[in-house]
């Protein structure tokens, strides 16, 4: 059966969890091993990660794990985010799924 998880900071501990989703909690510096680990789960097809951490690991690194993995990364946008990046986000995790860059306007 697949699964989705989610990877998110010690400040949002329990909420996922709370709707049986597979929660995973990340503390500073250990984002990426938590992903790793995640992503090696057989039945994990969707992991949504919070925004936050994914600045941790930084653009290219993220890029490399998508490109390596099967399923689809999802980010959660944090609360302070601002919505030019949010478009950016949608446009790449549209062109990776369709195989070409589409144009949003909002």
């Amino acid at each position: 059966m697949n699964r989705i998880a989610v990877v998110t900071p010690p400040d949002a501990e329990h909420g996922f969890a709370l709707t049986g989703i597979s929660q995973h909690v990340a503390a500073a510096g250990d984002a990426e091993i938590i992903l790793r680990k995640v992503m090696q789960e057989k039945d994990t097809v969707l992991i949504i990660i919070d925004e936050r951490l994914m600045r941790e690991l930084g653009e290219e690194r993220m890029r490399e794990l998508e490109r390596t993995w099967y399923g689809v990364l999802l980010a959660l946008p944090s609360p302070e985010k601002a919505a030019p990046e949010a478009e950016d986000y949608a446009a790449r995790l549209i062109r990776r799924a369709i195989g070409y860059h589409v144009r949003l306007k909002f």
